[in-house]
């Protein structure tokens, strides 16, 4: 007998296990075939069989080799749970199932590198927003309004807005004239489709979402944005009339910015926004990562590089503080594009956020036109485990703290404040945006909700979060053409079209009863808490 080699891989030190049943499968190969992260293989297994074939009990064995299916136990191997195999399975003769036992956090670090993954946080899955719920319903003095039939008025400010006194309007022989320009101010809905790129996503998955964007504007007169993530945008969008519903970003790497200044003299419309990243909630301070398995040849065409990791600082060159970003961003993209497009910036929620955004309000320039704060809680495509898991700050009272500073120097929506990281987490990013609001936000940005309803089946459990290897199953996070054919672009940005109507509808569910027309921003009011310590912080009502 082999000596027992106690220090080898075996299934039970990984995540998942594949549940097999060998009698109900007929070695169709489907499942093999749709594995894209190669965890099972088919194998010939040695077997001994009792046998009787006379008429009196004449027992004999038998050796027979009969083809299996079997987990593989490598690491680089590993099953991720994401159950394509089930899925497939004509007999449901395979499934993973979760292995409680597992010590793969303990192994993967064997090659000496940080263990990397896409998704979100696995940790912190408590959320403050799940313990908070409207309190406040007007009934007899302020009766609630009718959510079917009333006319609301949901839109939120993207762009510096002015005070009275900030106006540059001055009376000349009895009438008003503008002595100077003001700051670019769109009002758009109050739910943007947040920065995820042409490389984090597949050409089909992004495509979708540009798709669902362009049919809500058009077809639903839903005013909502969509921005472009780091790395660039095709040409033919960016000289479409379809830009106006574009904000696009750049990041500290800068990458696919000469395509975007090359197409500029060809721009038929101004696109929505500028966003200048200095961070994200799922890995603050860490800069970006796009992967080399997912720097395809169009990947490669529209960021202008060569076929390799390609890292973003963690921070701007050239940035090196609140006053030096404000004139960069007046001196370059707000002249870039005659002052008539708002810029704003995006980090992630941190310690330091109030004192980021009380700076921008004394800005002397009333150049930024925005300011989001993304928490802990937000998605990636790649990131350090360590990072994922162990940096960041919640958005919820970041938002509500930058508010608040705000209202003490009387310049609260000046700059509008945009939350995200971990809105519609649970499915209902309705009841989150408004929560939001209702804390000081002037609206939210959703991801990972977005790709969920493309299909993807990752979670906050660990399932799948392979975003990072580019073998991503359902064809959302990954460029590889045979994995990118499973994506249906028509359904995928129906789903999310049908979603943003359901939210739509169910936004006005919540203003109603408290007797809002408009967003109410702010109306902390509304809200209350069963959480002493959650009221305490955020200053709403505790209840019991």
């Amino acid at each position: 007998m082999e000596t027992v080699k106690t220090q080898d891989v075996t299934v039970n030190d990984l995540n998942f296990k594949i549940q097999y049943d060998h009698d109900r499968c007929t070695m169709c190969g489907s499942c093999v075939a749709a594995c894209t992260f190669n965890a099972i293989e088919v194998v010939m297994e040695r077997r001994s069989v009792t046998v009787s074939t006379g008429h009196q009990p004449e027992p004999s064995q038998r050796h027979l080799a009969v083809p299996i299916i079997r987990q593989k136990t490598n690491l680089a191997d590993a099953c991720v749970g994401c159950a394509m195999c089930e899925k497939v399975c004509p007999n449901k003769a395979i499934k993973p199932v979760r292995n409680e036992d597992t010590r793969h956090n303990l192994l993967a670090r064997s090659g000496g590198s940080p263990l990397k993954r896409g998704g979100r946080t696995n940790l912190n899955a408590q959320r403050t927003l799940d313990n908070i719920v409207v309190g406040r319903i007007s009934q007899m003095t302020d009766p609630s309004l009718d959510s079917e039939r009333h006319t609301f008025d949901i839109l939120a400010p993207f762009g510096r807005v002015l005070l009275p006194q900030e106006l540059p309007f001055a009376a000349e022989n009895g009438e008003l004239k503008m002595t100077s320009k003001t700051p670019p101010v769109h009002w758009i809905y109050p739910v943007i489709f947040s920065d995820m790129s042409i490389g984090a996503l597949s050409t089909r998955a992004w495509e979708a979402v540009a798709l669902a964007t362009a049919y809500l504007n058009e077809k639903y007169n839903l005013p909502v944005r969509m921005c472009s993530g780091e790395g660039g945008m095709p040409v033919k969008l960016m000289e479409s009339e379809q830009l106006k519903y574009m904000i696009l970003q750049i990041a500290s790497g800068h990458f696919g910015w000469n395509r975007i200044i090359k197409a500029m003299p060809n721009m038929k419309v101004d696109p929505a926004g500028i966003l200048i990243k200095i961070g994200q909630g799922a890995k603050p301070g860490d800069g970006g990562l796009l992967p080399a398995a997912k720097v395809a040849e169009h990947v490669q065409a529209i960021r202008g590089v060569p076929k390799a990791d390609l890292n973003s600082p963690p921070n701007h060159q050239g940035l090196y503080s609140i006053e030096e970003s404000v004139q960069k961003m007046h001196l370059s993209l707000n002249a870039a594009f005659g002052f008539r497009v708002p810029v704003a910036i995006k980090c992630a929620a941190s310690a330091t956020s109030v004192s980021v955004y009380n700076n921008l309000l004394r800005d002397p320039y009333r150049i930024c036109g925005g300011f989001f704060l993304d928490g802990i809680q937000g998605g990636t495509g790649a990131a350090n485990e360590v990072s994922l898991d162990h940096t960041g700050h919640p958005v919820v009272s970041k938002v509500r703290e930058c508010y608040l500073a705000a209202v003490k120097q009387g310049r609260q929506g000046q700059i509008p404040l945009w939350a995200g990281g971990g809105i519609g987490l649970t499915g209902n990013a309705a009841a989150d945006a408004f929560k939001m609001i209702c804390l000081g936000a002037n609206g939210v940005f959703i991801g990972k909700v977005l790709i969920q309803l493309l299909g993807c089946i990752g979670n906050e459990r660990g399932r799948c979060n392979a975003c990072s290897t580019g073998k991503c199953p359902t064809g959302i996070c990954t460029q590889d053409p045979r994995l990118v054919k499973r994506l249906d672009i028509d359904k995928g940005a129906q789903n999310i079209v049908d979603y943003m109507l359901a939210l739509d509808s169910e936004l006005r569910k919540l203003m109603a009863p408290i007797g809002n027309s408009s967003l109410p921003v702010g109306r902390s009011d509304a809200l209350v808490t069963m959480d002493n310590a959650v009221a305490n912080k955020l200053g709403i009502q505790y209840v019991c």
